[in-house]
C-alpha cells in the first residue's frame, strides 16, 4: 500500500470552492448532491464509521493499521477495503512506514462536512 495514488473524491463542490453554506441555507445543486452522496456512502457503513472514529481520535493524530485490524472480527483484506473507501472519499490519508501503514483523518474534509450539516439555531426554537 503506497501513499494515496488515486485522486480522492471531493468532499463537497469543486476543490477550488472555499466553503459551502449549510444545507439549510440553499438547496444543493446536482453536483453538490452527488459529491456529498459519495462521502455519506463512505460513512454509511458501521465498520467504516468506526474506523474513521478510531483514526480521528487516535493518540498523536494517527493510527497504525496494526492497531485497527484487531478491533474488528474481519479479515485484513476487508479492513483494507474499508480504509481504501475512506481514503477515496477524502476523509483519511495514509503513509507506509516500513511494514506498517499509518492513517490519519483529514481535518479540512471533516470540517467542510460539518459545515454543510450545520443548522443555525433560530432564536427561541428548540433546546
Amino acid at each position: 500500500m503506497s501513499k494515496q495514488t488515486s485522486r480522492p473524491l471531493p468532499v463537497i463542490g469543486q476543490p477550488a470552492a472555499p466553503c459551502r453554506p449549510a444545507i439549510t441555507s440553499a438547496p444543493l445543486d446536482e453536483d453538490q448532491a452527488a459529491d456529498l452522496a459519495k462521502v455519506f456512502k463512505a460513512l454509511g457503513d458501521p465498520v467504516r464509521l468506526r474506523l474513521l472514529s478510531m483514526i480521528a481520535s487516535g493518540e498523536g493524530g494517527e493510527v497504525c493499521v496494526c492497531a485497527l485490524t484487531p478491533a474488528f472480527d474481519l479479515a485484513q483484506p476487508t479492513i483494507s477495503h474499508h480504509l481504501k473507501l475512506l481514503r477515496q472519499a477524502g476523509l483519511i490519508d495514509c503513509e507506509r512506514r516500513g511494514t506498517w501503514v499509518y492513517y490519519w483523518a483529514m481535518p479540512a474534509a471533516l470540517e467542510r462536512l460539518a459545515a454543510v450539516l450545520r443548522v443555525p439555531r433560530a432564536a427561541g426554537v428548540g433546546a
